[in-house]
């Protein structure tokens, strides 16, 4: 079964996912969507929770939880597996702590494994894959520290790297790769409110530089790539949680607005497969709210 290509005009519901979450992260293993960690509303802790949607079907399923319960992680894909980084590990919502832990997961088989650690243990931080090379910038570490490091694997060497620093240090961001860069957005600074920023990272000078910030600054949110543009989904600001979609085309150097999220949430996770955008779970107001909502939106 192939998944079916969705409007582009509006938003389209999607059945409710099995667990109420949020703080999740989220990733396309080829036309499938995993999704990862995050709290849980029936324990207010972590948990190492895994769902797979499988758009073809409009179903639901779990398959084998991670070895270890976190929130705030990220979440990607390569060579057809899923990658799992970093993140908060808890026993209860003021018991937090930063993690280096990389995990790898086998949708054929099912199965996790471990990967060598990342130089920084850091949480709600950006990552993004281009080629055979993971790139990773901001975040927060246990000291409460907005980060700007980057750092980055290689995925045939199995070693760790690190690279010039993001020239503004942040957390709760996110991040994507397009057309062979790394672009990283939004987020916050503790005490300094929501940024609108976006720097991007040319692997090939290795250098930073600035381009157009976001429209509606954000954090808490999704980074996506579609074919030919990034897309900003959901977060949330001083003023409450956001609906408000919006996608950057590097070739005309701006932002326009899609249609708005049906219903606004932060601490969703979100991946594009097949044409179509997809988004899971989140709060659907400030702080930890939980929700099992998902919807998702033809993108060209």
């Amino acid at each position: 079964m192939v998944a079916p290509r969705l409007s582009p005009r509006r938003w389209t519901a999607l059945p409710a996912s099995r667990l109420k979450r949020t703080e999740v992260s989220a990733a396309a293993v080829g036309e499938d969507i995993y999704l990862v960690g995050g709290f849980e509303t029936r324990t207010g802790r972590s948990t190492a929770a895994v769902e797979h949607y499988e758009p073809a079907r409009r179903r639901w399923s779990r398959v084998r939880a991670m070895p270890r319960a976190v929130n705030h992680a990220s979440t990607f894909s390569h060579a057809g597996e899923l990658y799992v980084l970093g993140g908060y590990v808890s026993a209860a919502d003021t018991s937090t702590k930063a993690v280096a832990s990389f995990w790898r997961y086998d949708p054929r088989r099912d199965r996790w494994s471990a990967l060598p650690p990342a130089p920084s243990p850091r949480a709600a931080f950006g990552a993004a894959v281009i080629g055979d090379r993971l790139y990773v910038a901001g975040g927060r570490n246990d000291n409460h520290t907005s980060l700007n490091s980057l750092e980055t694997f290689d995925f045939r060497t199995r070693r760790w790297s690190r690279g010039p620093a993001m020239p503004t240090a942040r957390e709760h961001v996110a991040a994507a790769a397009l057309d062979g860069l790394f672009y990283v957005a939004g987020g916050r600074v503790l005490g300094e409110g929501t940024l609108s920023t976006v720097e991007r990272y040319r692997p090939e000078r290795d250098r930073w530089e600035r381009v157009p910030g976001l429209p509606t600054p954000r954090a808490g949110f999704a980074l996506v790539t579609t074919a030919d543009r990034v897309v900003a989904v959901g977060g949330e600001a001083p003023g409450g949680t956001i609906g408000a979609v919006e996608a950057f085309d590097p070739r005309a150097g701006a932002w326009t607005e899609l249609p708005s999220l049906r219903v606004p949430r932060h601490g969703l996770g979100a991946a594009s497969a097949a044409g179509n955008l997809y988004t899971a779970e989140g709060g659907q107001q400030p702080g930890l709210t939980y929700s099992r909502s998902g919807e998702a939106i033809g993108v060209r």
